[in-house]
């Protein structure tokens, strides 16, 4: 039997891949994009209702412009799908690298922002119980994106633009063929002159070389109810990253479905395997989350709402892996995005379109080309 052709295959449609699937159909490119669970689903790094976005960048001045682009490419995508995806609350950065690195941000890129003690940011947002001396920026144009929204957004307007996108359908193996490639699912054979891959925590099952440079970890996110839930609003309540003796936090308004949503960036450091994943909340996940918001955030620490499990798919140095891969530049990789490359979905759908259709992009991504992990 023939196997089906096409211009392009997109492994992995969840926050990454279906923006990769929607830009490469807005080119008018014949696309397929293949989804071994649900669209969307819970069993990856891209559900939870929501994930945040914020201009003000301490792991790295050069994601701000990549961030720049993000924005208003999440915006279009708002302006098409008529449907609000990106809620701006503003963003709290604070605690000592943090503070310094978003203020380095800001200051290089001109971005505006407030540097505030912990006690003057505890009078302005009082659902926060910060220590008094402890630095905070404040960067007005932080929010949340509503992750699994912007995931339907990105797959239904490429398949208005004629992508395909199947789901329940497995990849088992991948080969070059000539200058493309074919991909074996569970279901069918299909070619492509690109392919490109998206599969999140399950990438090394598909290109040995990330082997070692995109490590799942295991998440977990808390929802307690608030006891004062005017304090938690969106209005009221800027989403956070927060270092403090306990770890690096981060957290958000209440929004959607009920309680306020917070988490511990490494969690409990647990390396898994996808594929056995204990997606279970137990009760040593909530009592580290629970200890934390009652120090920090007690008028936020009523009852539990919810634990939903995740994964980050870390890379070595937490900064992205976008490129072409060396020895098959018919294929293209974004990996690694190591706990906050969700805001950057609509940006990555575009380098990834770029990449597949010319093997290079407009966009400065010299500090994620898979080489700098080469050997010297």
């Amino acid at each position: 039997m023939a196997s089906q052709r096409y211009d392009v295959i997109v492994i992995g449609v969840g926050g990454m891949g279906s923006a990769a699937v929607y830009h490469l159909a807005r080119r008018g490119l014949k696309v397929l994009g293949l989804e071994r669970y649900d669209i969307p689903h819970s069993m990856g790094s891209s559900h939870g209702v929501t994930r945040i976005i914020r201009l003000a960048y301490y792991e790295h001045p050069s994601y701000v412009p990549l961030l720049r682009r993000s924005y208003e490419l999440w915006r279009e995508l708002e302006k098409e799908f008529g449907e609000k995806l990106l809620y701006i609350t503003g963003s709290i950065d604070a605690g000592a690298e943090v503070f310094e690195g978003s203020r380095m941000s800001c200051e290089l890129h001109g971005l505006p922002y407030e540097a505030m003690t912990g006690k003057e940011l505890n009078a302005c947002y009082p659902g926060y119980h910060l220590p008094s001396d402890i630095m905070a920026l404040f960067q007005p144009e932080g929010g949340f994106l509503l992750s699994e929204r912007c995931i339907v957004a990105h797959v239904m307007l490429a398949q208005a633009r004629g992508a395909e996108v199947h789901g329940r359908e497995k990849v088992l193996d991948w080969q070059p063929l000539g200058d493309g490639v074919r991909v074996r699912t569970d279901r069918a054979t299909y070619d492509a002159d690109k392919l490109v891959v998206t599969a999140g925590a399950w990438a090394t099952t598909l290109v040995e070389k990330l082997a070692g440079l995109a490590v799942p970890e295991r998440q977990v996110l808390a929802w307690l109810q608030p006891s004062r839930p005017e304090l938690f609003t969106p209005e009221r309540f800027p989403v956070f990253n927060l270092v403090v003796d306990e770890g690096r936090y981060y957290g958000f308004p209440v929004f959607s479905v009920p309680g306020f949503k917070f988490g511990r960036y490494h969690h409990l450091d647990e390396i898994v395997d996808p594929e056995i994943l204990d997606r279970e909340g137990h009760p040593r996940d909530e009592q580290i989350l629970r200890d934390f918001a009652e120090k920090y955030f007690p008028d936020g620490a009523g009852p539990t709402m919810a634990l939903k499990v995740c994964m980050f798919t870390n890379s070595p140095d937490e900064h992205f892996i976008l490129d072409v891969l060396p020895d098959c530049p018919q294929v293209s990789i974004a990996a690694g995005f190591s706990g906050h490359g969700y805001k950057f979905c609509s940006l990555v759908g575009e380098v990834m379109a770029d990449l597949a259709q010319h093997g290079e992009t407009g966009h400065d991504i010299s500090l994620l080309r898979f080489s700098r992990f080469a050997p010297a």
